[in-house]
């Protein structure tokens, strides 16, 4: 049975300094930079960017890219990004989250950027924004082979605590 893949979607590449943000059409055909949030770690200030993206573009699912080695393996990075989408799902629980691979996508925006004739290191929070169309289009182009949401789904906390 196929899910109803409606719906805008987040791409999140959420990194220890920055989160590059990405939205996507209703149909899914569209990915497109939103912002970058700074600074990661003032949890407060993260809540209240993420609150209120969610708010205006009410997305049905968030991907949160999960980075891997390059033979596949996680790391510290990996068990960061996991944290990370159980935060999101804790306080968002009418969201769906989702992790998905996202090997080599900051190499990737970093290489797109400088071919487009834009210069790295002065626009990192806009390679951090690529990085999160990047996670975004790899999750749209798996729900469109598949016919089911990318990745895999995390859950919030079931307890009150």
């Amino acid at each position: 049975m196929s899910e109803d893949l409606c719906g805008v979607r987040l791409g999140l590449d959420w990194g220890k300094a920055r989160i590059g943000v990405a939205a996507c059409d209703r149909d899914g055909v569209l990915a497109y930079p939103v912002e970058t949030i700074t600074p990661a770690a003032d949890q407060a200030h993260v809540l209240r960017r993420l609150r209120a993206v969610i708010d205006e573009y009410e997305p049905v699912v968030a991907y949160l890219g999960l980075p891997r080695h390059l033979k596949g393996a996680e790391g510290e990075s990996a068990a960061m990004a996991r944290g990370q989408a159980r935060w999101l799902a804790d306080r968002f629980p009418g969201l769906q989250v989702r992790l998905i691979d996202e090997r080599m996508t900051t190499v990737t925006a970093s290489r797109q950027l400088h071919e487009a004739g834009r210069s790295a290191r002065s626009q990192r929070g806009v390679i951090d924004q690529a990085a999160a169309v990047a996670i975004l289009n790899h999750a749209l182009d798996a729900e469109r082979h598949t016919g089911a949401r990318a990745g895999e789904r995390i859950d919030g906390r079931t307890s009150d605590s």
